[in-house]
Parts: structure tokens; C-alpha cells; sequence
């Protein structure tokens, strides 16, 4: 087949083909019309449907409008009519209370109407006794012309003639009756007192303290003196300012004074002492060390003393710098005696004291044994001992009872429960039994000329004399300036001035002695 003939089959193919595209295309627009005809009568019947369901809603919602209205309508309607009830029930009140009000005005005017009445009456009265105190004042004041002149005397001087008297005779009558309720009360509760306090004394064993400010070390020739010594003495002067004390050697034979305040720093230098003598190595650098290790092994002691002292005790829950303080009472004296001794006694003696009378002995037996505290702590603070053992007390969380015990030992605080007297009384116990103590021969001395000295100030006394080592004070009196009742008076007064002045061990009797004496010689 040649290529014209293909041209014209391939024209011919294409002409029915494009034929045939454009009876389908005429095809499709006739249906594609009849499709918009259809579909724009149903969009038409869907409008009219909507127009008709709108307007079907907006006559509903026009309803409920208008119900809802009406609802609203009447609620607001209920609401003013309660309101308006409501004013006019306030109103009403309102009304009631103007109407008591007024009553109450009506009463009140009419009551300031009577006062004013009654006030009149009254100011006529008044003037009345006016009047008559007037005329009774001139009467009195003739009558004390009268009895002025008729007695010599003005009445001052009456009146204080009369005081006088009265004094006299209402302090005579008040002794007397001092004495008869002391007597009364010796009867009753001094037997009782008598046998707690001895029962008391006699079921603690009590020691004899005799401490002083020196130690005396023992060596077992003199040569060891010149080693102590050292080259140019610089081995005593290390040892000594190491320590803290005094080391003399002296002539006396195999002996050394340890000469010091602090029993402590003379323990430490004694025990230094021992182990440089015994090691036999004697210089400064080896003082220093062993220096170090004593007192590391007396801190450790001290904790043991104290831990001890507690179980002994049977005191338990002790803070651990507590109980390093009561270890270092071991080194502590007071006027010769053992200051913990002192506390061991004061602590059963407050315990068996308090059993006696019926409180906490446990409670009792902790103040006694810390009553004292305040004297050994690691500084000195310008406090009085018992208010700052109080204070070391509080600042470990001991009990208040305890802690106002220790405070007020000395009567530096108010005692505010029973347990502080008896701390007091088993402290002055304790220090006040002979041989406890060693008292300084100037300060009793000068206690002793105190007591006579304050009974020879008083008008009548003739002699004094202090005796029983201060315990009791016997005061002679002239018979014919004081009388027997007089004397009971002295007797009183001076007891109470000696109680609030002066401090003393124990208690201090005061005898007044008033006697007459009638002399005839025969020849």
C-alpha cells in the first residue's frame, strides 16, 4: 500500500472520527440540558420546602418568645409583690420601734423629772446635816476646851500619850502571843522535824575533809631534786609553765611542795611529776609531752569520776558536760572540804529527806548532786556559783524543779517548789557538821565580836557573850530598865536582826538572862 493510500484512509478514519465525536458531543449537551431543567426544579421544590419549614420555625420560636415572656413577666410580678411586702413589713417594724422609742423617752423624761426631785430633796438634807455638823464640831471643840482645861494637857499630847500606850501594850500582848504559838508549834512539829533531820544525819556516812593549796610529791632520794631542777633551773621552769603551779624545792628531805589554787593543775603537775621520775628522761621538750598526755588522761579520769558518781548515785540521763563537771568536783574544795563529798552528802541527804516527807526523791537526790555545779566550770563568769549552775542546768535541759533548786540555795532566786528547801537545808547540813569545814580564824573571830557588838546596841543590854562557837548568844540585861515581857521582846527582835544581817552555819540561840538581887550583910 503506497502512502497516498494510506493518507486517504487515514483522512477518511479521521473524519469519522471526528463525526462521530461531534454526534456525541450534541448527544451530551441535549442531556446535560435536561439535567439543569431537573436540577433547577428540585433546587426551586427545596427552596419552597425551606421557605415553608422557616417560616413553620419562626411562628414556634415567635410562641416560645412569647411564653417565655409571659413566664418572665409574671416572676417579676411575684418578685415586686414580695419586695413591696416586704417594705411595708419594714415599715411596720419601723413604726413599732418609733412608738417604743417614744414610750421609752416618755419614761425617761419622767424618771429625770423624780431624780431632779429626789436631787432637791437630797441638797435640803444636805444642808441640814451641814448645819448640824457645824453645830456638832463647836460642841466637840468646847467640849476639848473643857477637858483640856480640866486635864492640863492639849489634845496632841493626849492623843499621843494614848498611842503610846496602845503600842506598848498591843506589842506586849502580840509577843506574848508570839511566844504561846511558838510554843504551841514547838509542841507539835518540832519533834517531828527533830527526828526527820537526825534520822536523816545519821543514815549518811559523812568523811573529814582536810584540803589545803598544796601537794606534797614524795622522792626517794635528793638527788632527784637537781634533775627536776635542771641545767639553770630550765627544767622547773618548763614543768612550771606548763602547769600552771609553784614547785619549790626546798631543804626539806625527799619531798617537793606542789604549791597551787587550782587542785586540778596540782593533780596534773604531781602526776607529771611521777611518770618524768620514774621514765627518768628530765627535759624540756619531754616535760611538755608528758604534761600533755596527763592531762589527756586526767580530762579522760574526770569523765569517769563523773559517769561513776551517777551509777553510784543512781542518777541516770545526766548530760555528758554534766558529768564532766561532777568528775571535776573531785578537785574542787570548799573551805577544806571535798567539794564532791560535799555533793555525794547533800544528794542523800536531800533523798532521804524527801522520802521522809513524801515527794520525788530521784528529783531530790539530782538537785542535791548538781546543787553546785556553778563551781566548776571551764570559764569564770562574774555570776554568783548557784545562779550560774542554774543557768548550766537550764542550758542541758534539766528538769525546772532541779534547775530552780540549784538557783536558789543561796536564796539568790525565789523558790518556787519543795524540793529547793530541801537542797538548802541538806546544803547548810552538809558544810555545818563539825569537822566538815575549816573556817577562817579572822572571819570567826570577827563573827563572833558581830554578835556581841549587835546585842550591846540595844538600850539596857549591859553584857554579850557569844559562845558554842557562835551557835548561841547570851545577852545580860539591867532589871530596872527592862521588864520580863520587855525582855522577851529583845530576846525576839534581836533573833530576827541576826537572821536578816548576818551569815552563819547552822542557827543562833539567843538567851537574854534578867535577874534581880537583893544583898544583906550581917555583922
Amino acid at each position: 500500500m503506497d502512502t497516498q493510500t494510506i493518507i486517504i484512509i487515514s483522512a477518511a478514519a479521521a473524519g469519522a472520527l471526528a463525526a462521530g465525536f461531534i454526534t456525541g458531543s450534541l448527544i451530551y449537551r441535549r442531556s446535560f440540558k435536561d439535567k439543569e431543567k431537573e436540577a433547577a426544579d428540585k433546587a426551586a421544590h427545596i427552596l419552597k420546602e425551606a421557605e415553608a419549614r422557616g417560616e413553620s420555625m419562626k411562628k414556634d420560636k415567635l410562641m416560645e418568645a412569647k411564653e417565655k415572656f409571659h413566664q418572665l413577666k409574671a416572676e417579676h410580678e411575684k418578685y415586686i409583690y414580695e419586695k413591696d411586702k416586704a417594705v411595708v413589713a419594714a415599715d411596720n417594724r419601723i413604726r413599732q420601734k418609733e412608738q417604743a422609742l417614744s414610750q421609752k423617752m416618755e419614761q425617761v423624761q419622767r424618771k429625770e423629772r423624780e431624780l431632779d426631785s429626789i436631787r432637791e430633796n437630797l441638797n435640803r438634807q444636805l444642808e441640814v446635816l451641814d448645819k448640824k455638823n457645824e453645830e456638832v464640831q463647836k460642841n466637840h471643840l468646847r467640849q476639848v476646851e473643857q477637858l483640856e482645861k480640866i486635864a492640863g494637857l492639849s489634845a496632841e499630847a493626849a492623843k499621843a500619850q494614848m498611842m503610846e500606850a496602845l503600842k506598848a501594850e498591843a506589842k506586849t500582848e502580840a509577843m506574848a502571843y508570839v511566844k504561846e504559838v511558838a510554843d504551841e508549834a514547838k509542841l507539835t512539829a518540832n519533834k517531828e522535824a527533830k527526828r526527820i533531820v537526825i534520822q536523816t544525819i545519821q543514815r549518811v556516812a559523812t568523811e573529814y575533809a582536810v584540803e589545803n593549796s598544796v601537794t606534797t610529791f614524795n622522792i626517794e632520794n635528793d638527788d632527784v631534786k637537781g634533775r627536776i631542777i635542771g641545767r639553770e633551773g630550765r627544767n622547773i621552769r618548763a614543768l612550771e609553765a606548763a602547769t600552771g603551779i609553784e614547785i619549790i624545792v626546798d631543804d626539806t628531805p625527799e619531798a617537793i611542795i606542789l604549791s597551787g589554787f587550782d587542785p586540778v593543775r596540782r593533780e596534773i603537775a604531781r602526776l607529771a611529776l611521777h611518770q618524768l621520775v620514774t621514765d627518768g628522761r628530765i627535759h624540756p621538750a619531754r616535760i611538755e609531752e608528758v604534761v600533755a598526755k596527763v592531762k589527756r588522761q586526767l580530762e579522760e579520769e574526770i569523765a569517769e569520776t563523773g559517769k561513776r558518781t551517777a551509777i553510784d548515785m543512781g542518777i541516770h540521763g545526766l548530760a555528758p558536760e554534766l558529768i564532766r563537771m561532777v568528775g571535776r568536783m573531785k578537785y574542787r574544795s570548799s573551805y577544806g572540804q571535798n567539794l564532791l563529798q560535799h555533793s555525794r552528802e547533800t544528794a542523800n541527804l536531800c533523798s532521804v529527806m524527801a522520802t521522809e516527807l513524801g515527794l520525788n526523791a530521784k528529783l531530790a537526790k539530782r538537785a542535791g548532786l548538781l546543787h553546785d555545779i556553778g563551781k566548776v566550770p571551764d570559764d569564770e563568769p562574774e555570776l554568783p556559783h548557784a545562779i550560774l549552775g542554774m543557768k548550766l542546768a537550764e542550758k542541758y535541759k534539766e528538769n525546772p524543779e532541779v534547775c530552780n533548786a540549784i538557783g536558789a540555795h543561796h536564796e539568790e532566786i525565789e523558790m518556787t517548789s519543795l524540793i529547793s528547801p530541801i537542797v538548802q537545808v541538806c546544803d547548810a547540813i552538809s558544810g555545818s557538821r563539825p569537822g566538815a569545814r575549816r573556817e577562817v580564824v579572822e572571819q570567826y573571830i570577827k563573827r563572833l565580836k558581830d554578835l556581841e557588838a549587835m546585842a550591846l546596841s540595844y538600850p539596857g543590854v549591859e553584857k554579850s557573850f557569844a559562845i558554842q562557837a557562835g551557835r548561841e548568844l547570851r545577852v545580860i540585861v539591867a532589871s530596872d530598865k527592862i521588864s520580863d515581857q520587855q525582855s522577851e521582846v529583845l530576846a525576839y527582835d534581836l533573833s530576827q536582826k541576826i537572821q536578816n544581817e548576818m551569815t552563819y552555819p547552822g542557827q543562833v540561840k539567843v538567851t537574854v538572862i534578867r535577874e534581880t538581887r537583893s544583898v544583906s550583910i550581917a555583922k
